[in-house]
């Protein structure tokens, strides 16, 4: 017999995690590999669900994230915020009527800005529907494109995106300072001095200083790497202006979100740690459940 209820996809550019869900809405199993979108030949997806069913189950499947880009299985259309789960369930599209769907994604248009994300929105809700943070408040995702979102009576009423992880590693491949970007970054001196300096809105003139700082031995060059990402990340939550002692909802792993918790705390912040897994989940689950 068939174990299971629905099967649910975190669908990712390098990385993909299954979740099995029970009848109950439990997860029974849960397994993460490197079949993210990258690695996915166009085309080829009817395989790989194929593949994660003779694995998983032969059970319906919700996936998110980038599956639903135009590089992905279908460039399926974004839902415009404010959203929550029962917008994200209409706006599902079944590449496999009655089997598979995708999830649609959130965008936001405001003038000629805009932004959009895929993925981070099954987080942000199931962090919410699991209790893991309020119904009004505000989260943040870091990674290569960090995401803050305003949440608003149970749905996405506002998000950006700062794109301060890939402005690290373009900076390290590609620019004047990146001979001097191969440390370890962790929260220490180097890094909170960075943040310090990130916080006062001068992240251009800080980052040339990388360099010269080296150079004049005003800084070890083993700590530019920490200093720097301090000095990305401070400048990325500068641009927030948090309330002092604002609660920050920080889904990401204990690497990187430790790292934003050490910056969120020096810009007087409060930072709350969130299972980014846990509420990727709960969110996937409010969406089956609005759509079973």
């Amino acid at each position: 017999m068939t174990r299971g209820a629905f099967l649910g996809v975190d669908w990712g550019t390098t990385n993909r995690r299954v979740y099995r869900f029970a009848a109950d809405g439990t997860v029974e199993a849960s397994e993460r590999d490197d079949k993210g979108l990258l690695s996915v030949t166009p085309g080829t997806f009817p395989a790989e669900a194929a593949a994660i069913r003779a694995q998983f189950g032969d059970l319906p499947m919700l996936c998110a994230g980038m599956v639903g880009s135009a590089r992905g299985w279908a460039n399926v259309p974004y839902v415009s915020c404010p959203a929550g789960t029962q917008a994200l369930a209409e706006g599902l599209h079944w590449v496999e009527p009655g089997r598979t769907a995708i999830v649609p994604g959130l965008s936001i248009a405001e003038g000629q800005s805009g932004d959009v994300m895929r993925g981070e929105e099954v987080q942000l809700l199931g962090a919410v529907a699991a209790g893991l943070a309020p119904a009004d408040g505000l989260l943040c995702q870091p990674g290569t494109h960090c995401k803050w979102a305003r949440m608003r009576g149970e749905t996405v009423s506002h998000f950006s995106t700062s794109m301060t992880g890939e402005m690290f590693a373009l900076l390290k491949a590609h620019s004047l300072i990146g001979s001097f970007l191969s440390g370890e970054v962790s929260d220490g001196p180097a890094f909170r001095s960075g943040v310090a300096d990130g916080l006062d809105s001068r992240l251009l003139r800080h980052l040339f200083g990388v360099r010269a700082a080296a150079l004049l031995g005003l800084r070890a060059e083993e700590d530019c790497a920490a200093y720097t990402s301090g000095l990305l990340i401070g400048s990325d939550i500068a641009s927030r202006a948090l309330a002092k002692g604002e609660e920050v909802y920080v889904l990401a792993d204990p690497y990187l979100g430790g790292l934003y918790a050490a910056a969120i705390e020096e810009a007087g912040g409060r930072a709350i740690a969130v299972d980014s897994h846990a509420s990727f989940a709960a969110g996937i689950l409010q969406i089956w459940k609005e759509c079973a």
